[in-house]
């Protein structure tokens, strides 16, 4: 009966000492899977390494992109209308400087009888269209000979002071008066000089 007992006793020892080693392995395993994963949900945050970081530097892409788009966007076309008025002013002076070349070569006696040169009259009419590229050239030659025949008695009626007037939307007359001369007296002015111009273009 004794050695019966000491056998189940035994049987019963071994069971719970591999029962022990058991659950220590598991244990063990478990801490080994648990730190892998837990180190690695600790670093990233939950989502895996850098895939937070990805995602934040898209957005940060795309709006920094938006923002960059407008602003290229808007500063292309603030420079294109800049551009564009550009090329009109540089056609509208081409276009009448070379109608100008036209007129004088249609007219090659007009200079000398107004009491000047074709190349004054060309370098003088080149150098206006850079202020004022809606200048025509019958406006430029009207000037010249409007603050030849009134200068003497109005010191204020230049050529350069007729083109700023033509150049800020006033017609020859409103400029005449607006320099000091007598409406009458700028009528008449326009006339002498409208007179002048044809008499110019007449062939021998």
């Amino acid at each position: 009966m004794g050695g019966k007992f000491l056998k189940a006793s035994a049987c019963v020892a071994l069971l719970c000492v591999f029962a022990l080693a058991g659950q220590a392995s598991a244990s063990g395993q478990g801490r080994g899977r648990g730190g892998g994963g837990g180190g690695g949900r600790g670093a990233g945050g939950g989502p895996p390494a850098g895939a937070g970081v990805e995602r934040g530097i898209g957005r940060s892409s795309d709006s920094s992109a938006g923002r960059a788009d407008v602003g290229r966007g808007n500063a292309s076309d603030r420079s294109e209308g800049r551009s564009d008025a550009g090329l009109e002013r540089a056609r509208l002076r081409r276009d009448n400087a070379r109608r100008a070349d036209e007129e004088l070569r249609a007219h090659p006696s007009m200079p000398a009888r107004l009491h000047t040169t074709a190349r004054d009259l060309r370098d003088g009419y080149q150098a206006a269209l850079a202020a004022n590229p809606n200048l025509k050239f019958g406006q430029y030659v009207a000037a010249t000979r409007l603050a030849a025949n009134l200068g003497g008695r109005h010191p204020n009626v230049t050529r350069e002071a007729i083109l700023a007037g033509l150049a800020g939307g006033d017609s020859l007359g409103r400029t005449l008066r607006d320099l000091g001369v007598g409406p009458d007296e700028a009528k008449e002015a326009e006339r002498r000089v409208n007179r002048e111009i044809k008499e110019s273009k007449r062939r021998s």
